[in-house]
């Protein structure tokens, strides 16, 4: 299968890392992956800011990239979050009935969503001998409803102890704006998540969104706890001995 590739911006500038992995990973389960070059930044942000015709532009030049293409692959979930939720409503908002029929002919899938109901894998053939949490990122769990396809993800990686994250549904604080409109709240979330992440014991902390893990990874560090973030990507991405 010819796989596009679709890449945050965050991801894009900050952890290219993961893009990498994502190719990789499927690439050795025998898919083609293309990186569409006209691709740029979803919108998201600005339609959450409230920006809206600068994220309906955004969203008619992402639509139009990614013009078709069999099947795409986001290993961001709040990015294929805003491609199949908000774009219908950006559609609507800017009365754009081409934008709301290229949006709805993408078909759109967040990385584990891909794995687990569009190839029907979930032993992905990683080895990843270390201790790992999982933090589930809030449009994961609330807009797409991923549910535990990545837990399940991880428990099929050879050598990895998977432990339970407490609280995990609590968002970490990040939100995007959220976190620089309201950076005492978001400070006061992120050391809550930070607190149940240490309490594990985890060597690694995992998400299937960067900017979750950019937000938790700050906090980490200036607590020099030794706690590593992984993309749920690079893990799957890891080989080691058969």
């Amino acid at each position: 299968m010819r796989v596009a590739l679709s890449v945050a911006c965050f991801d894009d500038v900050l952890f290219p890392g993961t893009a990498k992995a994502v190719t990789v990973l499927l690439e050795r389960l025998g898919h083609e992956v293309a990186f569409p070059p006209g691709q740029t930044c979803c919108g998201q942000f600005h339609w959450t800011a409230g920006y809206h015709r600068e994220a309906a532009g955004l969203a008619r030049s992402h639509s139009a990239a990614f013009e078709g293409c069999e099947v795409v692959v986001a290993p961001s979930a709040s990015c294929a979050a805003t491609v199949r939720d908000d774009y219908p409503k950006i559609a609507r908002t800017a009365r754009d009935p081409g934008l709301a029929r290229a949006a709805e002919a993408l078909a759109v899938y967040e990385l584990t969503e891909f794995l687990i109901d569009v190839l029907g894998v979930t032993d992905v053939g990683a080895y990843f001998p270390h201790r790992v949490t999982y933090h589930p990122s809030c449009r994961s769990l609330r807009i797409l409803g991923v549910g535990d396809r990545p837990v399940r993800l991880l428990r099929a990686v050879r050598g990895l102890d998977l432990v339970e994250l407490p609280s995990a549904e609590e968002c970490c604080g990040f939100g995007g704006a959220f976190a620089m409109k309201n950076a005492d709240v978001s400070v006061a979330m992120v050391a809550d998540k930070v607190r149940h992440v240490r309490d594990t014991g985890a060597d690694v902390v995992c998400a299937v969104d960067d900017s979750c893990l950019a937000h938790i990874g700050g906090a980490l560090s200036r607590l020099r706890g030794g706690v590593r973030t992984m993309h749920l990507a690079e893990i799957l991405a890891e080989t080691g001995p058969a």
